[in-house]
């Protein structure tokens, strides 16, 4: 998803792009416009859609991951993209899981869509 007005690019991949499009779609409600990009890879990692789409969204960079950070998404995002003069925000597992829902589990983690829309409005703030 991607809109000429966009502020800000999420980037997801799995169940966390589906949190992604659900930030997106109440963003939408608050008149916040944000990129969403489906990285189902890291490698080979498509590092020019995202500069492209991150520099059309203000240069503002969100990446989401249902796992730790360390050799993950954000990580690999971050690396391919340190000299691009970017603000990124990556949101990850940062401890061991317990059981539960996936909705709680995910909320849990700081990975639901209400932490993405926490840090899509830091990045604007």
């Amino acid at each position: 998803k991607q809109l000429d007005a966009d502020q800000v690019c999420v980037i997801g991949a799995g169940v966390t792009l589906f949190e992604a499009i659900r930030a997106h779609e109440q963003l939408a409600k608050e008149g916040i416009s944000i990129s969403v990009i489906d990285l189902y890879s890291i490698k080979p990692l498509d590092v020019e859609t995202i500069r492209s789409v991150a520099k059309a969204s203000g240069k503002r960079v969100v990446t989401v991951e249902d796992h730790y950070l360390q050799g993950g998404l954000g990580e690999a995002v971050a690396a391919a993209l340190c000299n691009d003069d970017l603000h990124i925000n990556n949101l990850a597992v940062t401890k061991l899981p317990r059981s539960g829902k996936p909705a709680e589990l995910l909320a849990d983690a700081g990975i639901d869509a209400a932490a993405i829309m926490q840090a899509v409005r830091k990045l604007l703030s």
